[in-house]
């Protein structure tokens, strides 16, 4: 057995990373197998030597996490094991770093991740980016948010978000009201996250002088788009031609957002995806950058990490299936006897 010791210069910062009735610490022992306790202002970590070692470097990035105000809970315990396992612990620190927006009630937006941040960094960057990823991992919110800060900063007039209105697997049939009634269900998640940001009163205003515009993808057709930040959300459920329509609705001083997950296609079978054609025609073009985000950038529910790891692997499980081919069996033929 091994005991290491850390130093801890703020009682505040053991509250925090220790969690709601010690949960953090509970879920750092477990996945461990290590003991953990305070003494006074200092972390003491007993248990095999190599575990300890692992727990004492996640302690020691929870804590400059906590140091620098981020709110620690399970799915920063989970990510920061996961980064000393992979032997990244020094990139923890970084994860505190950049707000890339505040919302309406003073909530500073980060990214949670690496991932996240590499795709942060790409919308800053270049004038488009691609996002793909599994639910989870923050896509939308992060283009909304990158949008309204590019929006307070003056860089763009507008913001125009849209998406295919495709259902998801299911038919919603003649929906009652106005136009805008029966495209509402299916941009409700932009709303949101404008809401988040803005607040509803201050949407509302930008909303009615034009400089916030929520629209079905069929009605970028014919328009040329300047000083605008524009998203395309859910593009995966665009066809080929709707891909390489909005792709050159793009017009001076604008940019482009493009999220999507490519394993929740929605289109017929027969239909091929505008977002998967794009992926492979536009890799490598210069300004346009394809950030690929896995389970591990999942910040909902830990859940919905285990269930997309789960399809994951059964994707892996047929595609193995399909490129298995038995051999032919070797030897000759047995003569067959009347």
């Amino acid at each position: 057995m091994t005991e290491r010791s850390i130093a801890v210069d703020r009682i505040e910062n053991i509250i925090s990373v220790f969690g709601s009735f010690d949960q953090n610490l509970r879920l750092i022992e477990n996945e461990l197998g290590v003991t953990v306790t305070d003494r006074a202002s200092e972390v003491r970590i007993t248990g095999e030597a190599e575990n300890v070692l692992q727990a004492e470097k996640a302690v020691n990035g929870l804590l400059e996490l906590a140091a620098k105000g981020e709110a620690i809970d399970a799915q920063n315990v989970r990510y920061v094991l996961k980064l000393v396992r992979e032997g990244r612990e020094d990139s923890i620190g970084a994860l505190a770093e950049d707000v890339v927006c505040v919302t309406a009630r003073g909530k500073p937006v980060k990214a949670k991740t690496l991932g996240q941040q590499s795709y942060c960094a790409a919308m800053k960057k270049h004038t488009i980016t691609l996002g793909v990823g599994p639910a989870g991992t923050g896509k939308t919110y992060l283009a909304v948010a990158a949008a309204v800060a590019a929006f307070r900063a003056k860089e763009v007039n507008r913001i125009i978000l849209t998406r295919p209105a495709v259902e998801a697997g299911e038919r919603l049939g003649f929906l009652p009201g106005d136009l805008q009634s029966k495209v509402d269900p299916y941009l409700r998640p932009l709303y949101d996250a404008l809401f988040d940001m803005f607040g509803a009163e201050t949407y509302n205003s930008y909303l009615e002088r034009g400089n916030i515009e929520v629209a079905p993808l069929a009605y970028m057709r014919g328009r040329t788009l300047d000083d605008s930040f524009i998203i395309l959300d859910e593009a995966q459920n665009t066809s080929r031609e709707q891909m390489k329509m909005f792709l050159t609705r793009m017009g001076f001083h604008s940019k482009m957002v493009i999220t999507g997950d490519v394993t929740q296609i929605d289109l017929p079978g027969d239909k091929p995806s505008g977002l998967k054609e794009a992926i492979r025609i536009l890799d490598g073009i210069e300004d346009i950058a394809i950030c690929r985000l896995s389970s591990a950038d999942v910040v909902r529910h830990v859940l919905v990490q285990r269930i997309i790891e789960a399809y994951e692997k059964k994707a892996e499980r047929e595609e193995r299936a399909k490129s298995y081919r038995p051999a032919p069996p070797s030897g000759r033929r047995r003569p067959r006897k009347y």
